[in-house]
């Protein structure tokens, strides 16, 4: 059976899509240097697939380890590249690790798969190349905006120096995903979003906060051009997002691409506030999170949704998961890791 290698694939999304790829059939290998996730993921997999897939500790920036890992799974046929450093706020305090991690990565990346005769990649992107858009929802053919965060820049470097290469070589075929925003956890609890330190997204700062981990939930804003004054973002589930990544390996395989580099918006295609989904979260758990208006964070974005229908026509990909059960996957998530 094909390989697929997935860099990152301990850490959140990571994690879940090699739950999916292993359910589709397709054999695994994991790279991660675990600087945001933790080797405990590997028993949640096993656990839900039956299935322990092998496991390197690398860091996708050492060239040297990187040959020997393709070199150790002559089978890779498709390569999903999650890993990189992924908080606005941290890129916009710490730009340079953001730059060397995520640039750097994958650099390295294409390099070998070159070198290993690997034609395939999906590239894990991001709404935020869109900065704050002209229309919404945003279609891929929305303009990409000047980067709002450091963390945004690398996103399009990133895209470019897959579309460069991809002109370069013909036998290079990528699909460029742009996420909105992943939230929740498997349902089976035993795989969710586990950040190392503080968290810098918002549902695992509002699980903790509800658990009583954190004294209370900081909103950035509330005076921004929404409803409610707080920014509006389209959250996606998170199981749902991995079963995308899927679907385009798939793709790929099949040789049914139109395009050597394709771009899919990956989202719900509705916008909700973050005090919307700070509400529906108490409402649908019954838990109390305390929370504090402060004033706005450098590299937010306003307000932005997708527009999916591409990724719903051509992919044949959709999105399925209420707001409220992925809010309870991540509550659900948050009271195992308490052992409740």
């Amino acid at each position: 059976m094909a390989r697929v290698l997935v860099t990152g694939g301990t850490g959140y999304i990571g994690s879940h899509t090699v739950v999916e790829l292993i359910n589709a059939g397709y054999d695994v290998a994991i790279v991660d240097n675990l600087s945001n996730s933790n080797i405990n993921v590997l028993d949640g997999i096993e656990k839900i697939c039956g299935v322990r897939p092998p496991f390197e500790n690398i860091d996708c920036n050492d060239y040297e380890n990187m040959d020997r890992l393709f070199g150790k799974y002559p089978d890779i046929v498709a390569v999903i590249h999650f890993a990189a450093s992924k908080a606005v706020g941290e890129s916009v305090e710490k730009p340079l690790m953001y730059y060397r991690n995520n640039i750097g990565s994958l650099i390295t990346l294409l390099e070998l798969m070159k070198v290993h005769k690997v034609q395939n990649i999906v590239f894990s992107s991001s709404c935020t190349v869109y900065g704050q858009p002209d229309i919404l929802p945003v279609d891929e053919n929305a303009p990409i905006k000047p980067a709002l965060s450091p963390y945004g820049n690398t996103k399009q470097i990133n895209e470019e120096i897959i579309r460069d290469t991809a002109h370069s070589d013909s036998n290079l075929h990528a699909i460029l995903l742009r996420y909105f925003n992943p939230i929740g956890a498997h349902p089976s609890a035993e795989i969710g979003e586990l950040p190392n330190g503080v968290p810098q997204n918002l549902l695992p700062f509002v699980t903790q906060t509800a658990a009583g981990l954190r004294k209370e939930l900081k909103v950035f804003g509330n005076d921004y051009n929404t409803s409610d004054g707080s920014c509006i973002r389209d959250y996606i589930n998170v199981v749902d997002l991995a079963k995308a990544h899927v679907v385009a390996v798939r793709r790929m395989l099949d040789k049914k691409a139109t395009e050597q580099v394709e771009v899919f918006n990956l989202g719900t295609g509705r916008g909700l506030s973050v005090l919307e989904i700070l509400n529906t979260f108490i409402k649908v758990t019954g838990v109390n999170v305390p929370y504090q208006i402060v004033g706005r964070r450098e590299g937010d974005i306003e307000k932005v949704w997708a527009n999916p229908d591409k990724a719903n026509n051509v992919l044949g990909w959709k999105a399925q998961e209420t707001v409220e059960d992925t809010l309870l996957s991540a509550w659900h998530w948050q009271e195992k890791l308490m052992g409740k």
